[in-house]
């Protein structure tokens, strides 16, 4: 039997007397789409720096295709085929949307990649047109970054992210600081995006509209527990989420056009 792309079994995380993460069991399948939802302060987060190793568990396990990954820093994780972006998008603001993609094309080609060598060259542009073409940001290509929306900010990030064309990738909070009109259109480029390459995903989002719209299953986090684990509509339909969570009842949405997982 294929074991899950990623596996957790009793992962917890404490900060002296302060309990973030509490036996945490979860099993994310492949070519699953998974949305994590919880308050601030629920464990969302802390759950997902302990599996990309940006945060060492207290207790537990993390496998990934049957494989042991506790105690592997970010980059040795990011290699095992499991990728990341941020609720901040981490690119270089002075430079153009361009040279970004460049540069994380360089550092996906070698372990110990030489930026002494020419960053501009012919086939690595290629690549990068390709991206932003995917991305839908090709009128971008040479502004710097600050110059450009919050928005195709997130989509650089997560293009940049899937670079290294990893198994699984992990999204905290894709929407975050996104106009409400461009939630949408976001969304269904990296849901095609990842489709495309057939990614497994797992991404922590606080629009429960965005999760009922494009997950195949919800993890519910309440106080570093999982409160909730199934489908979108029996977990949105959970009076404990209801009432810690989500704080009334999340109905299918009417957007026309969209891409309903």
């Amino acid at each position: 039997m294929t074991p899950p792309i990623l596996e957790t079994k009793g992962l917890s995380k404490s900060f002296g007397a302060v309990t973030a993460a509490k036996n945490l069991h979860v099993q994310i399948h492949k070519g699953e789409i998974v949305g994590v939802i919880g308050a601030n302060g629920a464990g969302k987060t802390t759950f997902i720096n302990m599996v990309t190793g940006y945060l060492p568990p207290t207790a537990g396990e993390i496998r990934m295709n049957g494989q042991d990954i506790l105690g592997l820093s970010p980059r040795a994780i990011t290699r095992k085929g499991l990728a990341r972006s941020f609720q901040v998008a981490q690119l270089f603001p002075e430079l153009s949307v361009l040279d970004n993609l460049l540069i994380a094309l360089a550092a996906a080609e070698s372990a110990h990649p030489s930026f002494l060598r020419p960053l501009r060259t012919r086939a690595r542009i290629a690549r990068a047109e390709e991206i932003l073409e995917e991305f839908r940001v090709p009128a971008y290509r040479d502004a710097r970054v600050t110059a450009v929306p919050q928005g195709t900010r997130k989509l650089i990030d997560i293009a940049m992210a899937m670079i290294g064309e990893p198994e699984m990738l992990l999204l905290d909070e894709p929407t975050s600081g996104v106009s409400v009109d461009e939630k949408g259109d976001l969304m269904d480029t990296v849901i095609a995006a990842v489709r495309n390459h057939g990614l497994t995903v797992l991404f922590v989002e606080h629009d429960m509209d965005v999760v009922r719209r494009y997950v195949s299953r919800i993890l519910a986090f309440y106080s570093g527990e999982i409160l909730a684990d199934g489908p979108p509509d029996a977990v949105l339909a959970n009076e404990r989420v209801r009432d810690l969570v989500t704080g009334h009842a999340i109905h299918a949405p009417s957007r026309q056009g969209s891409s309903v997982v």
